[in-house]
């Protein structure tokens, strides 16, 4: 099958219903597509700065108090295949409404939590929520608006938000900790999934479902989740048992094979729950692989930068926010510009730019000295980071989508936010294991403080995040140079489906 679409002939009713950005009903369905990425964004960073109040109030250890961000990083990239099938399979507004419903209840029962074991298993809820909320709006986006330039608009908006989400997080689980209290940064969740889900009925059309569950790839979504599962949980947990360790290689070993049975399996089913033949599609697999290699090198800055400002400097959790802001303009900014190249240069040279330009914002945060001033050690590293993330995210997110069919729109998502969560577990356990080495070595020589040790140990990671970013931009040159002229409707041959 060729990678490239070409123009069809559809009839009328057949055709996909125009929703311009001009018109007001556009606008609103960018807006409500917004806010559900807004809101699953701020969730996986705003609980970060409430982690020390968290651990005091339920009496978590050290070690079990990690399991309140992991807890959804392993369900949320455990179930992304899965949920992005599903909206292409079941109707995108209903897995939409389901994962609103699921966040939502996850995180009111988390607010109320009043131990720790309730609210990991609430984290664990959301980012099964989160899995179902991600690919169906992002496929709703992708579907919605198919113009070259109404769409190439959309996912900057999009792109910009998932920078502002980042941000956003860390400040207002700042302002919310030190205000009304920790439960807040999980309350909070609730008022924003009721506009989004009554925005859902009202701007989005319910979809026919496409297939029987009779005919539902049961074994395969087994499988993909089952196989995502332990492979997450391996990536979580492997700073701590040990790479080398017999438990490490073994989890290792046995997420290899049930991924390799997945594979097997999708490939004689009549209708697998991963048709791949979205894999033919030029630039699918490589742009979502850029974008995990980025995100790992890229996400794991908020945690150490955090640690450094609160730990290090003395920062309080509001001011640590607060520091954060300039990212949030740099990445709209960013995102704004990039949007309006891709037609003219295309997508490719946008990121390859973008991710030297993130390496060199990283590897100026990499300089931090015990003694830093926000000013002159954080402030340009971030805005530097901000300007090339923002391209790189954009680009990545519409060459990843380019050329893949209506039909097929959830599971590019679903693959997409796949590789983006596996980046972030993979960065952050080997950076962070690279980082406590490089602490204890110095701890244990006795030759500098706890604040001295740490940070040197902060730089080794965010020097490490810009390596991975020069990894990233070396993926890069494989993607595809998306630069559509022209709205088109994909053709695929039926067969594609048993493919």
């Amino acid at each position: 099958m060729s990678a490239q679409p070409y123009p069809v002939a559809v009839p009328p009713d057949e055709a996909p219903e125009a929703s311009s950005l001009s018109s007001r009903r556009g606008v609103a369905i960018l807006l409500l597509l917004s806010l559900v990425q807004f809101m699953d964004i701020l969730d996986a960073s705003i609980l970060n700065i409430a982690l020390p109040s968290i651990k005091n109030d339920l009496g978590f250890s050290q070690q079990s108090l990690l399991w309140v961000v992991n807890g959804y990083i392993l369900t949320y990239g455990g179930f992304l295949l899965l949920g992005g099938r599903m909206a292409d399979l079941l109707g995108r507004r209903f897995i939409l409404v389901t994962g609103l419903v699921v966040f939502a209840g996850a995180s009111l029962a988390g607010g109320l939590a009043q131990s720790g074991s309730l609210l990991v298993g609430a984290r664990f809820a959301q980012g099964l929520g989160a899995a179902m909320l991600s690919p169906a709006a992002l496929s709703s986006l992708t579907s919605t608006f198919r113009s070259t330039r109404d769409r190439n608009t959309a996912l900057g908006v999009w792109a910009a938000v998932s920078g502002i989400g980042g941000a956003a997080g860390v400040l207002f689980g700042g302002l919310l900790t030190e205000g009304p209290g920790w439960r807040w940064v999980l309350f909070v969740n609730v008022p924003f999934s009721a506009v989004a889900f009554v925005g859902a009925f009202l701007l989005l059309k319910r979809e026919r479902k496409v297939a029987r569950l009779a005919n539902f790839d049961a074994l395969g979504a087994f499988l993909v989740t089952g196989g995502m599962l332990l492979l997450v949980y391996a990536l979580v947990k492997a700073p701590d048992v040990g790479w080398g360790a017999t438990r490490t290689i073994a989890e290792f070993a046995v997420a290899g094979v049930t991924l390799a049975a997945f594979v097997a399996n999708e490939l004689r089913v009549a209708n697998p729950l991963l048709p791949l033949s979205i894999l033919r599609i030029k630039g699918v697999a490589a742009a979502d692989a850029t974008q995990m290699v980025a995100l790992a090198g890229f996400l794991p800055m908020f945690f150490f930068l955090t640690l450094y400002m609160q730990t290090v400097l003395r920062y309080s959790p509001i001011q640590t926010g607060i520091a954060y802001l300039p990212l949030t303009g740099g990445f709209i900014i960013a995102a704004s510009i990039s949007s309006q190249l891709f037609a003219r240069i295309g997508t490719k040279p946008v990121v390859l730019l973008g991710s030297v330009i993130g390496a060199g914002g990283l590897y100026w945060l990499s300089r931090i000295p015990v003694d830093g001033s926000y000013v002159s050690d954080i402030l340009p590293g971030l805005v530097v980071v901000s300007i090339g993330l923002g391209g790189v995210f954009t680009g990545l997110t519409t060459a990843a989508n380019a050329g893949v069919g209506e039909d097929k729109a959830g599971l590019a998502a679903g693959l997409l936010n796949t590789g983006q969560q596996l980046g972030a577990a993979l960065g952050l356990a080997i950076l962070s294991a690279l980082a406590t080495a490089r602490t204890s070595s110095l701890l244990h020589a006795g030759h500098d403080t706890v604040a001295q040790a740490a940070t040197h140990g902060y730089q080794r990671a965010l020097m490490a995040g810009a390596v991975l970013m020069l990894a990233a931009t070396v993926v890069a040159l494989f993607a595809r140079n998306t630069r559509q002229t022209a709205a088109v409707v994909e053709e695929e041959p039926a067969l594609d489906l048993a493919a």
